[in-house]
């Protein structure tokens, strides 16, 4: 390598960011801090920038810059604010690669950003894929970004695809992707306990190190939904191709299924510093960290079908990446907002999928033909949601 990559990281301070910094420091001469942000954290956000000295740290409020000011003080660190910094700092004619690791819709323009400005783009925030699958892979094409996904589920898929960067499956030999899934910490809990389990209890994930919205993703398998759906545009796969498998041990995270029957899984301990070296680095291997899997420790590998009674958000990936259009993007903002107020304790667990449901059969899906339709659909699916939420607190 000729020179370093610069980083800029979208979402710095959450699980993703602070996992991508620390694969990127134990390789200082392949890769340079260039650019943070954050939501909240300022204070977390601060120590990194001491530490790293980026080029731009961007937060949300001005507020917050003033906050994050007086801390760095006068230095090397240029304060930007809002959604025109993030965007700024995603087309940055100075960045190498964008780890794209803000949670929700919140991620969709700065990521959009990244792709229209060509960039390698590491892709974790799967919402903004899921809600603009045709307008983000246009421009992923047309400005020949390099799109690396993040989710351990789908770097697994793309590790058992040898030189796939494009292109749709059958191209490949492929006859389906198989989608692990951990099944979560209510895999086995009666099914009666599902009303009253609380968000701690939800956010308590048996395998992963999680932030508290995607924990509930995981807990109701919304995540293995959107995943679904994710899976489809970066693949090219059908939904007839895209198989679940609940597997509790998280040590196989995915697997492909070719025409004449072979099946390759990816292997490896439940650390998303994998995922994010191999696309740090990619196309080349590097050390991040992670220890090596102990397959005669683990003992033995369990795999089943989901239980789709357990876990309806399931069925509502399906039916939105077959309704295709605004669907995905209504379904998504629908969770986003009853999964907030399932945190908040507005809302009992399995609410979250009814509200999600109710909100989608009120939608007519249409075409999506610009961002303006992504964020139109958005939109109502939230005040939808709200309303439904409401509805429902007012029964209890």
């Amino acid at each position: 390598m000729n020179r370093s990559q610069n980083i800029a990281i979208l979402g710095a301070t959450g699980s993703i960011g602070l996992n991508t910094l620390d694969v990127a420091a134990r390789h200082p001469q392949r890769f340079r801090i260039f650019a943070l942000s954050a939501n909240e954290r300022i204070d977390a956000l601060a120590e990194l920038c001491l530490r790293h000295k980026p080029r731009f740290a961007v937060v949300a409020l001005a507020a917050q810059a003033d906050a994050l000011g007086s801390r760095l003080g006068a230095g090397v660190t240029e304060i930007l604010i809002g959604q025109a910094g993030l965007e700024q700092i995603s087309a940055h004619p100075e960045v190498d690669c964008v780890m794209a690791a803000i949670v929700g819709a919140a991620g969709l323009a700065p990521t959009l950003a990244a792709a229209r400005a060509g960039k390698k783009l590491l892709l974790a925030n799967k919402e903004a894929l899921v809600m603009a699958g045709p307008i983000f892979m246009e421009a992923v094409r047309t400005h020949h970004a390099t799109l690396l996904p993040i989710d351990s589920e789908h770097n697994a898929i793309f590790q058992c695809l040898p030189n796939f960067l494009s292109g749709d499956l059958d191209g490949h030999g492929v006859r389906r992707v198989l989608l692990t899934a951990s099944g979560g910490p209510f895999r086995e809990l009666a099914l009666e306990r599902l009303q009253s389990v609380t968000p701690d209890e939800a956010c308590a994930h048996p395998n992963w190190v999680m932030g508290r919205k995607i924990s509930v993703d995981s807990a109701t398998m919304m995540n293995k939904a959107l995943e679904i759906i994710e899976a489809h545009w970066l693949f090219g796969a059908t939904p007839e191709q895209i198989q679940v498998v609940i597997h509790p041990q998280s040590v196989v995270h995915s697997m492909v299924e070719y025409a004449d029957g072979s099946v390759i899984a990816q292997l490896g301990n439940p650390d998303m510093r994998t995922p994010i070296a191999h696309a740090l680095a990619y196309p080349e291997r590097i050390e991040a960290g992670v220890g090596s899997l102990d397959l005669s420790g683990i003992g033995r590998l369990d795999f089943a079908p989901p239980d789709y009674a357990r876990f309806p958000a399931l069925r509502l990936g399906y039916r939105a990446l077959k309704e295709g259009g605004t669907s995905p993007a209504t379904l998504n903002a629908a969770n986003e907002v009853a999964v907030a107020a399932f945190l908040e304790r507005r809302l009992p667990f399995l609410a979250i999928t009814a509200v999600i449901e109710a909100v989608m059969n009120d939608s007519c899906p249409r075409p999506l033909a610009t961002l303006h339709d992504v964020l139109d659909a958005d939109a109502a699916a939230r005040r939808n949601a709200a309303l439904q939420i409401d509805a429902m607190a007012a029964k209890v």
